[in-house]
């Protein structure tokens, strides 16, 4: 009776935290064996090594992302995997892209496709937000961040990925121009980025003047 009681708990932890670690029923009391037990009775499937999830739940196309979160809980969505949360694209990256510490080791995934890009801690912290998919929170950077990941990054994603993110990104409303001018700042590439902004009309700080002012 027990035993029926911990795999129903266990069962139900799952289906509450939408994936769930080893360690996470264990800090409930409940022993790992029983994600094993349904496991190999069919109840749960491992989308990777060492985690579970209800086996004849149906993922969203963002459910890599909550996978890499729940086993990478300390680095955040970003790049084009952030752009195809955020909508500013209707294509899925075939890998998920992951921000890491900079000093911190590349995490193992098994068959899951991440593309890892380092980040300081001040970068990492700066410019995320948290959502809940497939029931697991996931952190991502926000739209003004994304954008300037991108300029960053070009060299990894392109040059053109960027501009793309940063016209979408203007016609969406996702962040405003103050947002943006910081962000690229914080991650050096206001430069990089100014001749783009103007071009769209996004006022952009001295020392160049801004000949759009007050257009928005």
């Amino acid at each position: 009776m027990e035993k029926d009681t911990k795999i129903g708990r266990a069962l139900q932890l799952v289906r509450k935290m939408g994936m769930v670690r080893p360690r996470d029923v264990a800090a409930y009391g409940i022993p790992p064996e029983y994600l094993r037990r349904l496991h190999a009775r069919g109840v749960l499937e491992q989308p990777v090594r060492g985690l579970y999830r209800i086996a004849d739940a149906q993922p969203s196309a963002l459910a890599s992302l909550a996978t890499v979160a729940k086993r990478v809980p300390g680095g955040v969505i970003c790049l084009l995997s952030a752009l195809r949360f955020h909508e500013f694209t209707t294509q899925s990256p075939p890998d998920v892209w992951l921000g890491i510490p900079s000093r911190s080791r590349t995490p193992a995934l098994g068959a899951l496709r991440v593309s890892v890009v380092r980040y300081s801690t001040v970068s990492l912290a700066n410019g995320c937000e948290t959502h809940r998919i497939e029931g697991v929170p996931v952190r991502l950077t926000n739209p003004g961040k994304t954008v300037a990941d991108c300029f960053k990054y070009r060299n990894k994603i392109g040059l053109d990925v960027a501009i793309e993110a940063l016209r979408e990104c203007r016609r969406l409303r996702l962040a405003t121009p103050s947002e943006l001018v910081d962000y690229a700042r914080a991650n050096r590439v206001l430069n990089v980025m100014r001749p783009y902004l103007e071009a769209l009309s996004f006022c952009v700080p001295s020392p160049y003047p801004c000949a759009s002012a007050g257009r928005d």
